[in-house]
């Protein structure tokens, strides 16, 4: 485990909370050393229910994947949880359930556009009788998804016999069975088609003895049906959408617009947020990301490009273009430079589960806001201070404009965000806490960092010929941090201490 520099503060009330202790839990997905991954297979977007009994996944080709809790299945009731006290010696652990195609990739022939089928959020709805109900959007395009489980049925056995001419004499022993191929949805084999076709003939005196299909479903399947698309609301890419309290209602949000919608009318959204200016030459920000808030309905967040978050009353006007509290961390005059307000851009924004705090994520730090305090974070944390000398570097390659993800624990006293070569960062944002604990995505994720090791020289050399002189790219000034694979993605289980976290197309996860 390895230090990050950190300036953590007290925005929770209570005591201090000690220092957790990660480990590997599960990973679906690993390749192995030397395999290529695939572009279609990297994971974009990872959510957690709100029970946390299911998890989803969503890819840049489109596809959504599904998990569930299999832990402590095996207790028949809540009094036999409670008595086995599980909560203390188990950590949730989870299997695959299915898996399937959301978005495909579409042509905009009016704009000569084309729309990628990669999933940019996944939002999870209310249960209702069993069934799982997710939205997912891709660029341009939301979608209602129903999960439920579905039962095959299959026929069994039967006790026919097929002789000549399709007759049962009276001497062949009616116990004698011909036992089907499973069929499915209940349908007849080939086989009994054939004996049960015009020919057959009864015997005279009956068949005493027979014995009619049986019929079996126990077999569950899953089966996904898009109930609803909400589809031609954005001109430009959808990058957030946000479940209401309510149940009713959610918002998505562009670049410049915030659209609310109803459920269940997927061909009309009221605009809310509109920020386009009349002359675009005159465009000096754009909207990152928004957030309903998780207990008042009429209340949502938004953050913009300049490092702003905006919260905003929806039963001030119609539409929303007077904030109600804006938060905003003053610069340091003098301070500032060419890339100050390129790292200040918000890539995510988190609201706490009681709503009182929000947790922000720019280019270098993630920042916990206190929602009755606009002036300034109550908690900043830096989580890669050492790439600060080679922004230039980073602009060039176009990874400062990388949009990494945070989340806050279930209790709030922790944020975890993600960073560079696969590294996640866990801070803790209680009052005195000095957590701050780097990992890596991988099997082993608290082996000992080579952040302090000198760099092989030779190997360096080497690297620098062949790039004709040119700096290494993915190496920090150490040697050690690979720029080209970057841990974006990352949840947070609701009611445990369970952190996933996506590296390329793996899911890893780990508990404490």
């Amino acid at each position: 485990m390895v230090p990050s520099t950190s300036r953590p503060s007290a925005p929770v009330n209570g005591p201090v909370m000690p220092v957790l202790e990660w480990k590997f839990s599960q990973v679906f997905g690993e390749r192995t050393a030397g395999e290529e991954v695939q572009e279609v297979d990297i994971i974009s977007a990872i959510e957690f229910d709100k029970s946390g009994e299911h998890l989803a996944t969503g890819d840049r080709g489109g596809r959504v994947f599904l998990f569930e809790r299999t832990d402590g299945r095996d207790l028949c009731s809540r009094k036999d949880i409670e008595r086995m006290d599980i909560g203390s010696s188990r950590h949730p652990e989870y299997c695959y359930r299915t898996e399937f195609q959301s978005h495909e990739p579409e042509f905009d022939y009016l704009k000569s556009l084309e729309i990628e089928e990669k999933i940019n959020k996944i939002r999870w709805c209310e249960t209702t009788n069993n069934a799982l109900f997710l939205l997912s959007t891709n660029d341009k395009t939301i979608k209602l998804w129903k999960v439920s489980e579905k039962r095959l049925k299959k026929v069994a056995e039967m006790n026919l016999d097929q002789c000549c001419n399709g007759v049962l004499g009276e001497s062949q022993p009616l116990h004698l069975k011909i036992t089907t191929p499973w069929s499915e949805n209940g349908s007849f084999s080939r086989v009994m088609n054939q004996i049960l076709c015009d020919d057959f003939i009864f015997p005279p005196n009956g068949i005493p003895s027979l014995c009619l299909p049986m019929v079996y479903s126990n077999e569950v399947t899953h089966v996904a049906r898009c109930r609803r698309i909400y589809t031609h609301a954005h001109d430009y890419h959808i990058n957030s959408i946000s479940n209401n309290s309510d149940g009713e209602t959610y918002i998505s949000a562009d670049d410049l617009r915030i659209n609310l919608w109803n459920m269940e009318v997927c061909n009309q959204s009221f605009n809310i947020v509109d920020i386009k200016p009349s002359n675009m030459e005159d465009l000096n920000e754009v909207i990152t990301s928004a957030e309903f808030h998780p207990v008042h309905c009429n209340t949502l967040a938004y953050s913009s490009s300049k490092g702003t978050v905006r919260l905003v009353d929806m039963r001030d006007s119609a539409l929303c273009d007077k904030h109600a509290k804006l938060f905003e961390e003053r610069e340091v005059s003098g301070s500032g430079s060419f890339f100050t307000e390129i790292i200040a851009s918000i890539s995510d924004l988190k609201f706490a589960r009681d709503g009182r705090h929000m947790l922000t994520r720019d280019y270098m730090t993630i920042k916990l806001w206190d929602i009755n305090m606009e002036s300034a974070p109550v908690a900043t944390f830096r989580v890669h201070e050492y790439l600060r000398p080679r922004l230039c570097d980073l602009y060039e390659n176009d990874a400062i404009f990388d949009k990494f993800e945070c989340c806050l624990s279930g209790d709030g006293s922790r944020a975890a965000t993600g960073s560079y070569s696969n590294l996640f960062k866990v801070f803790g944002t209680g009052p005195g806490s000095n957590e701050a604990t780097t990992m890596e995505a991988s099997r082993t994720p608290n082996r000992p960092s080579v952040q302090g090791t000198p760099p092989n020289i030779g190997r360096s050399l080497t690297n620098f010929a062949r790039r004709g002189g040119r700096k290494v790219d993915d190496m920090d000034p150490n040697g050690a941090f690979s720029f080209s694979s970057k841990l974006l993605h990352l949840a947070w289980h609701p009611t445990a201490n369970l952190i996933a976290c996506a590296a390329s197309n793996s899911l890893y996860m780990y508990y404490a």
